[in-house]
């Protein structure tokens, strides 16, 4: 857990990097936050106090570099300020820690599994995520929850977090055009969330059946001696 002096001068979001000058090292470490983010768009798009930051840093102690997952969850705070938007997450600022953090893991070992889980758990990050496509042998999705300062493994594909309201969990889909592995939220129900496509596709259907009925009612009513035009 952090703390700071509320009598000390510390710098903020606007006076600190927004970026580590690390690079991405593949397409997954961005394209798999993006899906995570753009189906919470769409399942809390009425709700503000939440934030969902990709490849930002955040800044835990004024006097070290900001921390750089591939992604994390924040509950209880602003989804946004101003049009500008945040350039870092600050936590002397934001007075919340991230309730979820991600990591993508790359073919160059950055720590996953060591150094950057004893450092999320010393932080305070309730759950810690990690997703490894290059696994075979063991589980490519493992989900970890903060317990007594150390995290525990918890089980299944597909993992339930009571305090986000959500599932995540993996399954073959497609996204942005790209048929692979993804990783999904789901409701309590264990109903997948659509991805903004899906739900465009779906809306799309559902206006065509809308049509194909009332052109059917329309034919109904011609068969019946009936102008359907008449009627409006």
């Amino acid at each position: 857990m952090v703390n700071y002096d509320p009598s000390a001068r510390l710098p903020s979001s606007k006076e600190l990097p927004d970026s580590d000058d690390t690079p991405v090292d593949n397409q997954l470490q961005k394209s798999i936050p993006d899906l995570l983010r753009s189906v919470l768009a769409m399942a809390w798009a009425d709700s503000m106090d939440w934030f969902f930051g990709i490849r930002m840093g955040i800044y835990y102690d004024p006097g070290l570099p900001a921390i750089v997952p591939d992604a994390f969850l924040s509950l209880g705070v602003k989804r946004f300020y101003d049009e500008n938007l945040r350039s870092s997450y600050v936590l002397w600022e934001e007075k919340k820690l991230p309730i979820l953090v991600l990591e993508v893991v790359s073919q160059i070992d950055r720590g996953e599994y060591s150094t950057k889980k004893a450092e999320y758990a010393r932080l305070g990050f309730l759950y810690y995520v990690i997703y490894n496509p290059f696994r075979c042998d063991k589980p490519r999705l493992e989900v970890y929850k903060l317990v007594n300062n150390a995290y525990e493994l918890l089980n299944g594909d597909r993992v339930w977090l009571p305090e986000i309201g959500l599932a995540i969990g993996m399954e073959r889909g497609t996204y942005l055009g790209i048929p692979r592995e993804w990783l999904y939220w789901y409701d309590e129900q264990g109903q997948r969330l659509f991805t903004p496509q899906e739900q465009a596709k779906q809306a799309q259907q559902e206006a065509q059946e809308a049509l194909r009925r009332v052109q059917l009612l329309a034919e109904r009513l011609r068969s019946l001696g009936i102008d359907p035009d008449s009627l409006t």
